[in-house]
């Protein structure tokens, strides 16, 4: 086996990822990878690139014999599924930047992977400039890995610190993150937290070897969050962060969603501003270790597909150890959580579903709760993001059947009030 393999790529996608592989890859002539192709949907747009390196054609990539590696970056998830299968199918060596195609796919690319032994490496998936899977997949034993929370998408992390530091209201703050090229021009997968969830769908393979649709998780964006719950997190020295968190609990099973979050300020996660991206992971004897970076953008992310080519000069694979080699967790929908929620109207809330209510404010036109409830009374149910109702989950948010019980003797006795 070669040690320093050289990589012949074929690039589907010229847009701001692929065009800052492009650039990167002319500044980085030691990794022995160079483009020979790119593919595009469009072949009048002007690129900074020989024309000659162009084409609309995939089957002129896909079955050139000297092209080793395949580099996917392009926005269409049914189109990057067929390029990605027929590159692994003919043995050609795979890098994507596509989480919804990952997400959507991921059963099937796992089929793939095993029947061809080719390698997918997907690093630019995900938090973009942070090493995230690799680390998971490397360093982490599941039987160790406590927990998992991050900050995945930075478009809505910029918005948020816009509502926070310069007291937007949240259409402002997402024409500002459009303006500036944050956020898409259509960013409902990003403020209704599809790419969020997307993305955690993958992690928490790599995190805990679960395999689990976008749809079987319960995620949320911000675009129910008001500027009223950002003045009671001000209030109570909180920012809110759209969070994905993942905890395994007494019973070895794992609770996982994707939700906003009211994050206390000595928490790794409120030093993650803007665009950028963070994950605190917390182990059994390592305790926790933080990693922090852009989440997007053109350099960034192409930084993480350089670091997979990088991997493939050395016939990297993932070994998805936690599924292969461990006994893989499975979800559970068995836990509480302590969440805030926000509303205009007390009858769309289901109040008798709360194991306990920790505060209630009904001076304002808006009222607000802090209570305990059932997770399940959350999944599969859509109350929570209706008539004008916010649902905020509170810092450390899990908790398991025996803290109910003490929190039941506890609770404040509201129920004449309500």
């Amino acid at each position: 086996m070669e040690t320093h393999k050289q990589l012949t790529i074929g690039l589907f996608g010229f847009g701001v990822v692929g065009e800052g592989l492009y650039k990167v890859l002319q500044q980085t002539p030691s990794l022995k990878a160079s483009i020979k192709k790119v593919c595009i949907k469009h072949s009048g747009k002007k690129r900074e690139a020989p024309a000659e390196l162009f084409t609309t054609d995939r089957d002129i990539i896909l079955n050139d014999p000297e092209i080793n590696v395949i580099v996917e970056v392009i926005n269409e998830s049914g189109p990057a599924f067929e390029i990605v299968s027929r590159a692994l199918k003919s043995g050609k060596s795979v890098v994507s930047a596509s989480k919804k195609m990952i997400a959507e796919h991921l059963p099937e690319l796992l089929q793939l992977q095993k029947e061809t032994s080719a390698s997918l490496l997907y690093e630019a998936a995900a938090c973009a400039s942070i090493p995230v899977i690799r680390n998971l997949e490397e360093y982490y034993d599941n039987d160790l890995l406590h927990s998992i929370k991050a900050i995945v998408n930075g478009s809505t992390n910029f918005i948020l610190t816009k509502m926070f530091e310069e007291k937007l209201e949240f259409q402002e703050a997402l024409l500002l993150a459009q303006q500036l090229g944050f956020a898409e021009s259509d960013p409902s997968l990003d403020i209704e937290g599809y790419d969020a969830a997307n993305k955690w769908t993958f992690l928490l393979t790599h995190a805990y070897g679960i395999v689990e649709k976008t749809e079987n998780l319960v995620f949320s964006g911000i675009d129910h969050i008001h500027a009223g719950d950002a003045e009671v997190a001000r209030e109570k020295h909180y920012d809110i962060k759209l969070v994905a968190q993942a905890k395994k609990l007494a019973n070895g099973k794992v609770a996982a969603f994707v939700l906003p979050q009211f994050i206390r300020q000595d928490d790794h996660l409120a030093f993650v501003k803007n665009e950028f991206n963070g994950v605190v992971i917390e182990s059994g004897f390592a305790d926790k270790q933080f990693f922090y970076g852009k989440g997007a953008g053109s350099f960034p992310t192409a930084s993480a597909v350089l670091s997979d080519l990088s991997a493939l000069r050395y016939e990297y694979k993932y070994e998805y150890k936690k599924l292969y080699h461990h006994t893989p967790h499975e979800l559970t929908d068995d836990f509480y959580v302590r969440v805030y929620l926000s509303f205009d109207d007390l009858k769309y809330i289901p109040k008798e579903k709360f194991q306990s209510i920790e505060e209630w404010h009904a001076d304002n036109e808006r009222k607000y709760l802090i209570g305990v409830i059932h997770f399940r009374d959350i999944k599969g149910h859509t109350w929570w993001r209706e008539n004008g109702t916010s649902l905020v989950l509170t810092p450390d948010p899990i908790i398991e059947d025996m803290e109910v019980r003490k929190l039941k003797k506890k609770s404040l006795e509201l129920a004449g009030l309500i």
